[in-house]
């Protein structure tokens, strides 16, 4: 049995204005092709981000396995100098290493203090940052962070969603993308942002068999592609080759609808965050009731939850 599954667009040549009337308002993934990144494509070779970018410290995710999960974090924090990162990440065995010789590496740059600043490629490498042409399809005060991200061969992150609209842009190597729209959310097993299924390709259906009715969209991103992922689209990313990629995060809401505090923008919409709150609280209330009510009034709630809240305007 397999999944039910879904285009993703390919489109060449396509411009700011083009983007913004035909494909944005369609909250779709679509991966963009030709569009002009700058000089990065060709430069960052492993040489030259290591001596373009030096010694400077980063914090790494440290994997023994190919796929990462969040949810029982099963890889670890180390500290590195960038060159000394950047040349292990690209090697299959390592002479060094923290915990095996085929240990895999994943960055995802931060802020100078990850609890109180955004990433942004321009204010952590500014040295690369001269080299990418950020494709600003938006509005420059929507703009949110700008993440610079490497992967060791073989790396599969975890599915989750965000809650900002990105571009993943690929600047070296080759990845595969596996999403899910936010419809599918029933059928994902979620826990909080991430999904607990963390083999997409080869699910355990005992464990989690719903999963084979959540419709699955696939493209893969050479060098040069551009994948504009809709907020609240999960998504799944296989690195097939070493590679190097920025995601550029705007908000696609006003401002005033996000977390303050939140610099890593995976926070709930404050809105949304206050209603799961309200839903909690009922939830408790209904436990003062024997289970037959329980059953009958949570069934009605969730009539009236569809009735009110669930779009028809979209599919």
């Amino acid at each position: 049995m397999a999944q039910p599954t879904g285009p993703v667009a390919r489109l060449s040549g396509i411009s700011r204005e083009r983007f913004r009337q035909d494909i944005y308002p369609l909250r779709k993934p679509a991966v963009l092709k030709g569009i002009d990144l700058g000089t990065c494509t060709t430069k960052w070779t492993v040489d030259y981000l290591s001596q373009t970018a030096g010694s400077k410290e980063v914090k790494i995710h440290v994997s023994t396995v190919p796929q990462m999960d969040f949810l029982s974090k099963n890889f670890v924090y180390r500290t590195l100098p960038f060159d000394v990162f950047v040349r292990r990440a690209a090697e299959v065995k390592h002479n060094e290493y923290f915990i095996s010789e085929d240990e895999k590496y994943y960055l995802r740059s931060l802020g100078e203090d990850p609890r109180k600043d955004i990433a942004d490629i321009r204010k952590q490498f500014p040295s690369l940052a001269e080299d990418i042409q950020i494709p600003e399809y938006f509005e420059k005060e929507q703009f949110f962070s700008s993440i610079f991200r490497i992967s060791s061969a073989g790396l599969q992150l975890w599915t989750h969603y965000d809650i900002m609209d990105n571009f993943l842009i690929q600047i070296t190597g080759k990845k595969r993308v596996i999403l899910y729209n936010p419809r599918d959310a029933p059928y994902l097993y979620l826990a909080g942002t991430k999904s607990e299924v963390l083999n997409v390709d080869n699910p355990d259906l005992e464990k989690y068999p719903l999963f084979m009715k959540a419709r699955r969209y696939e493209c893969s991103l050479e060098a040069g592609d551009v994948l504009f992922i809709p907020a609240l689209w999960f998504h799944n990313v296989i690195s097939e080759e070493f590679g190097v990629g920025v995601n550029v995060f705007w908000k696609h809401l006003p401002s005033e609808c996000y977390d303050k505090t939140d610099t890593y923008g995976n926070k709930d919409p404050t809105a949304a965050s206050r209603a799961v709150q309200v839903l909690d609280r009922a939830l408790k209330t209904l436990e003062e009731l024997p289970e037959e009510y329980r059953d009958f009034y949570a069934r009605r709630m969730v009539l009236r939850i569809q009735e009110k809240a669930y779009s028809t305007n979209y599919e």
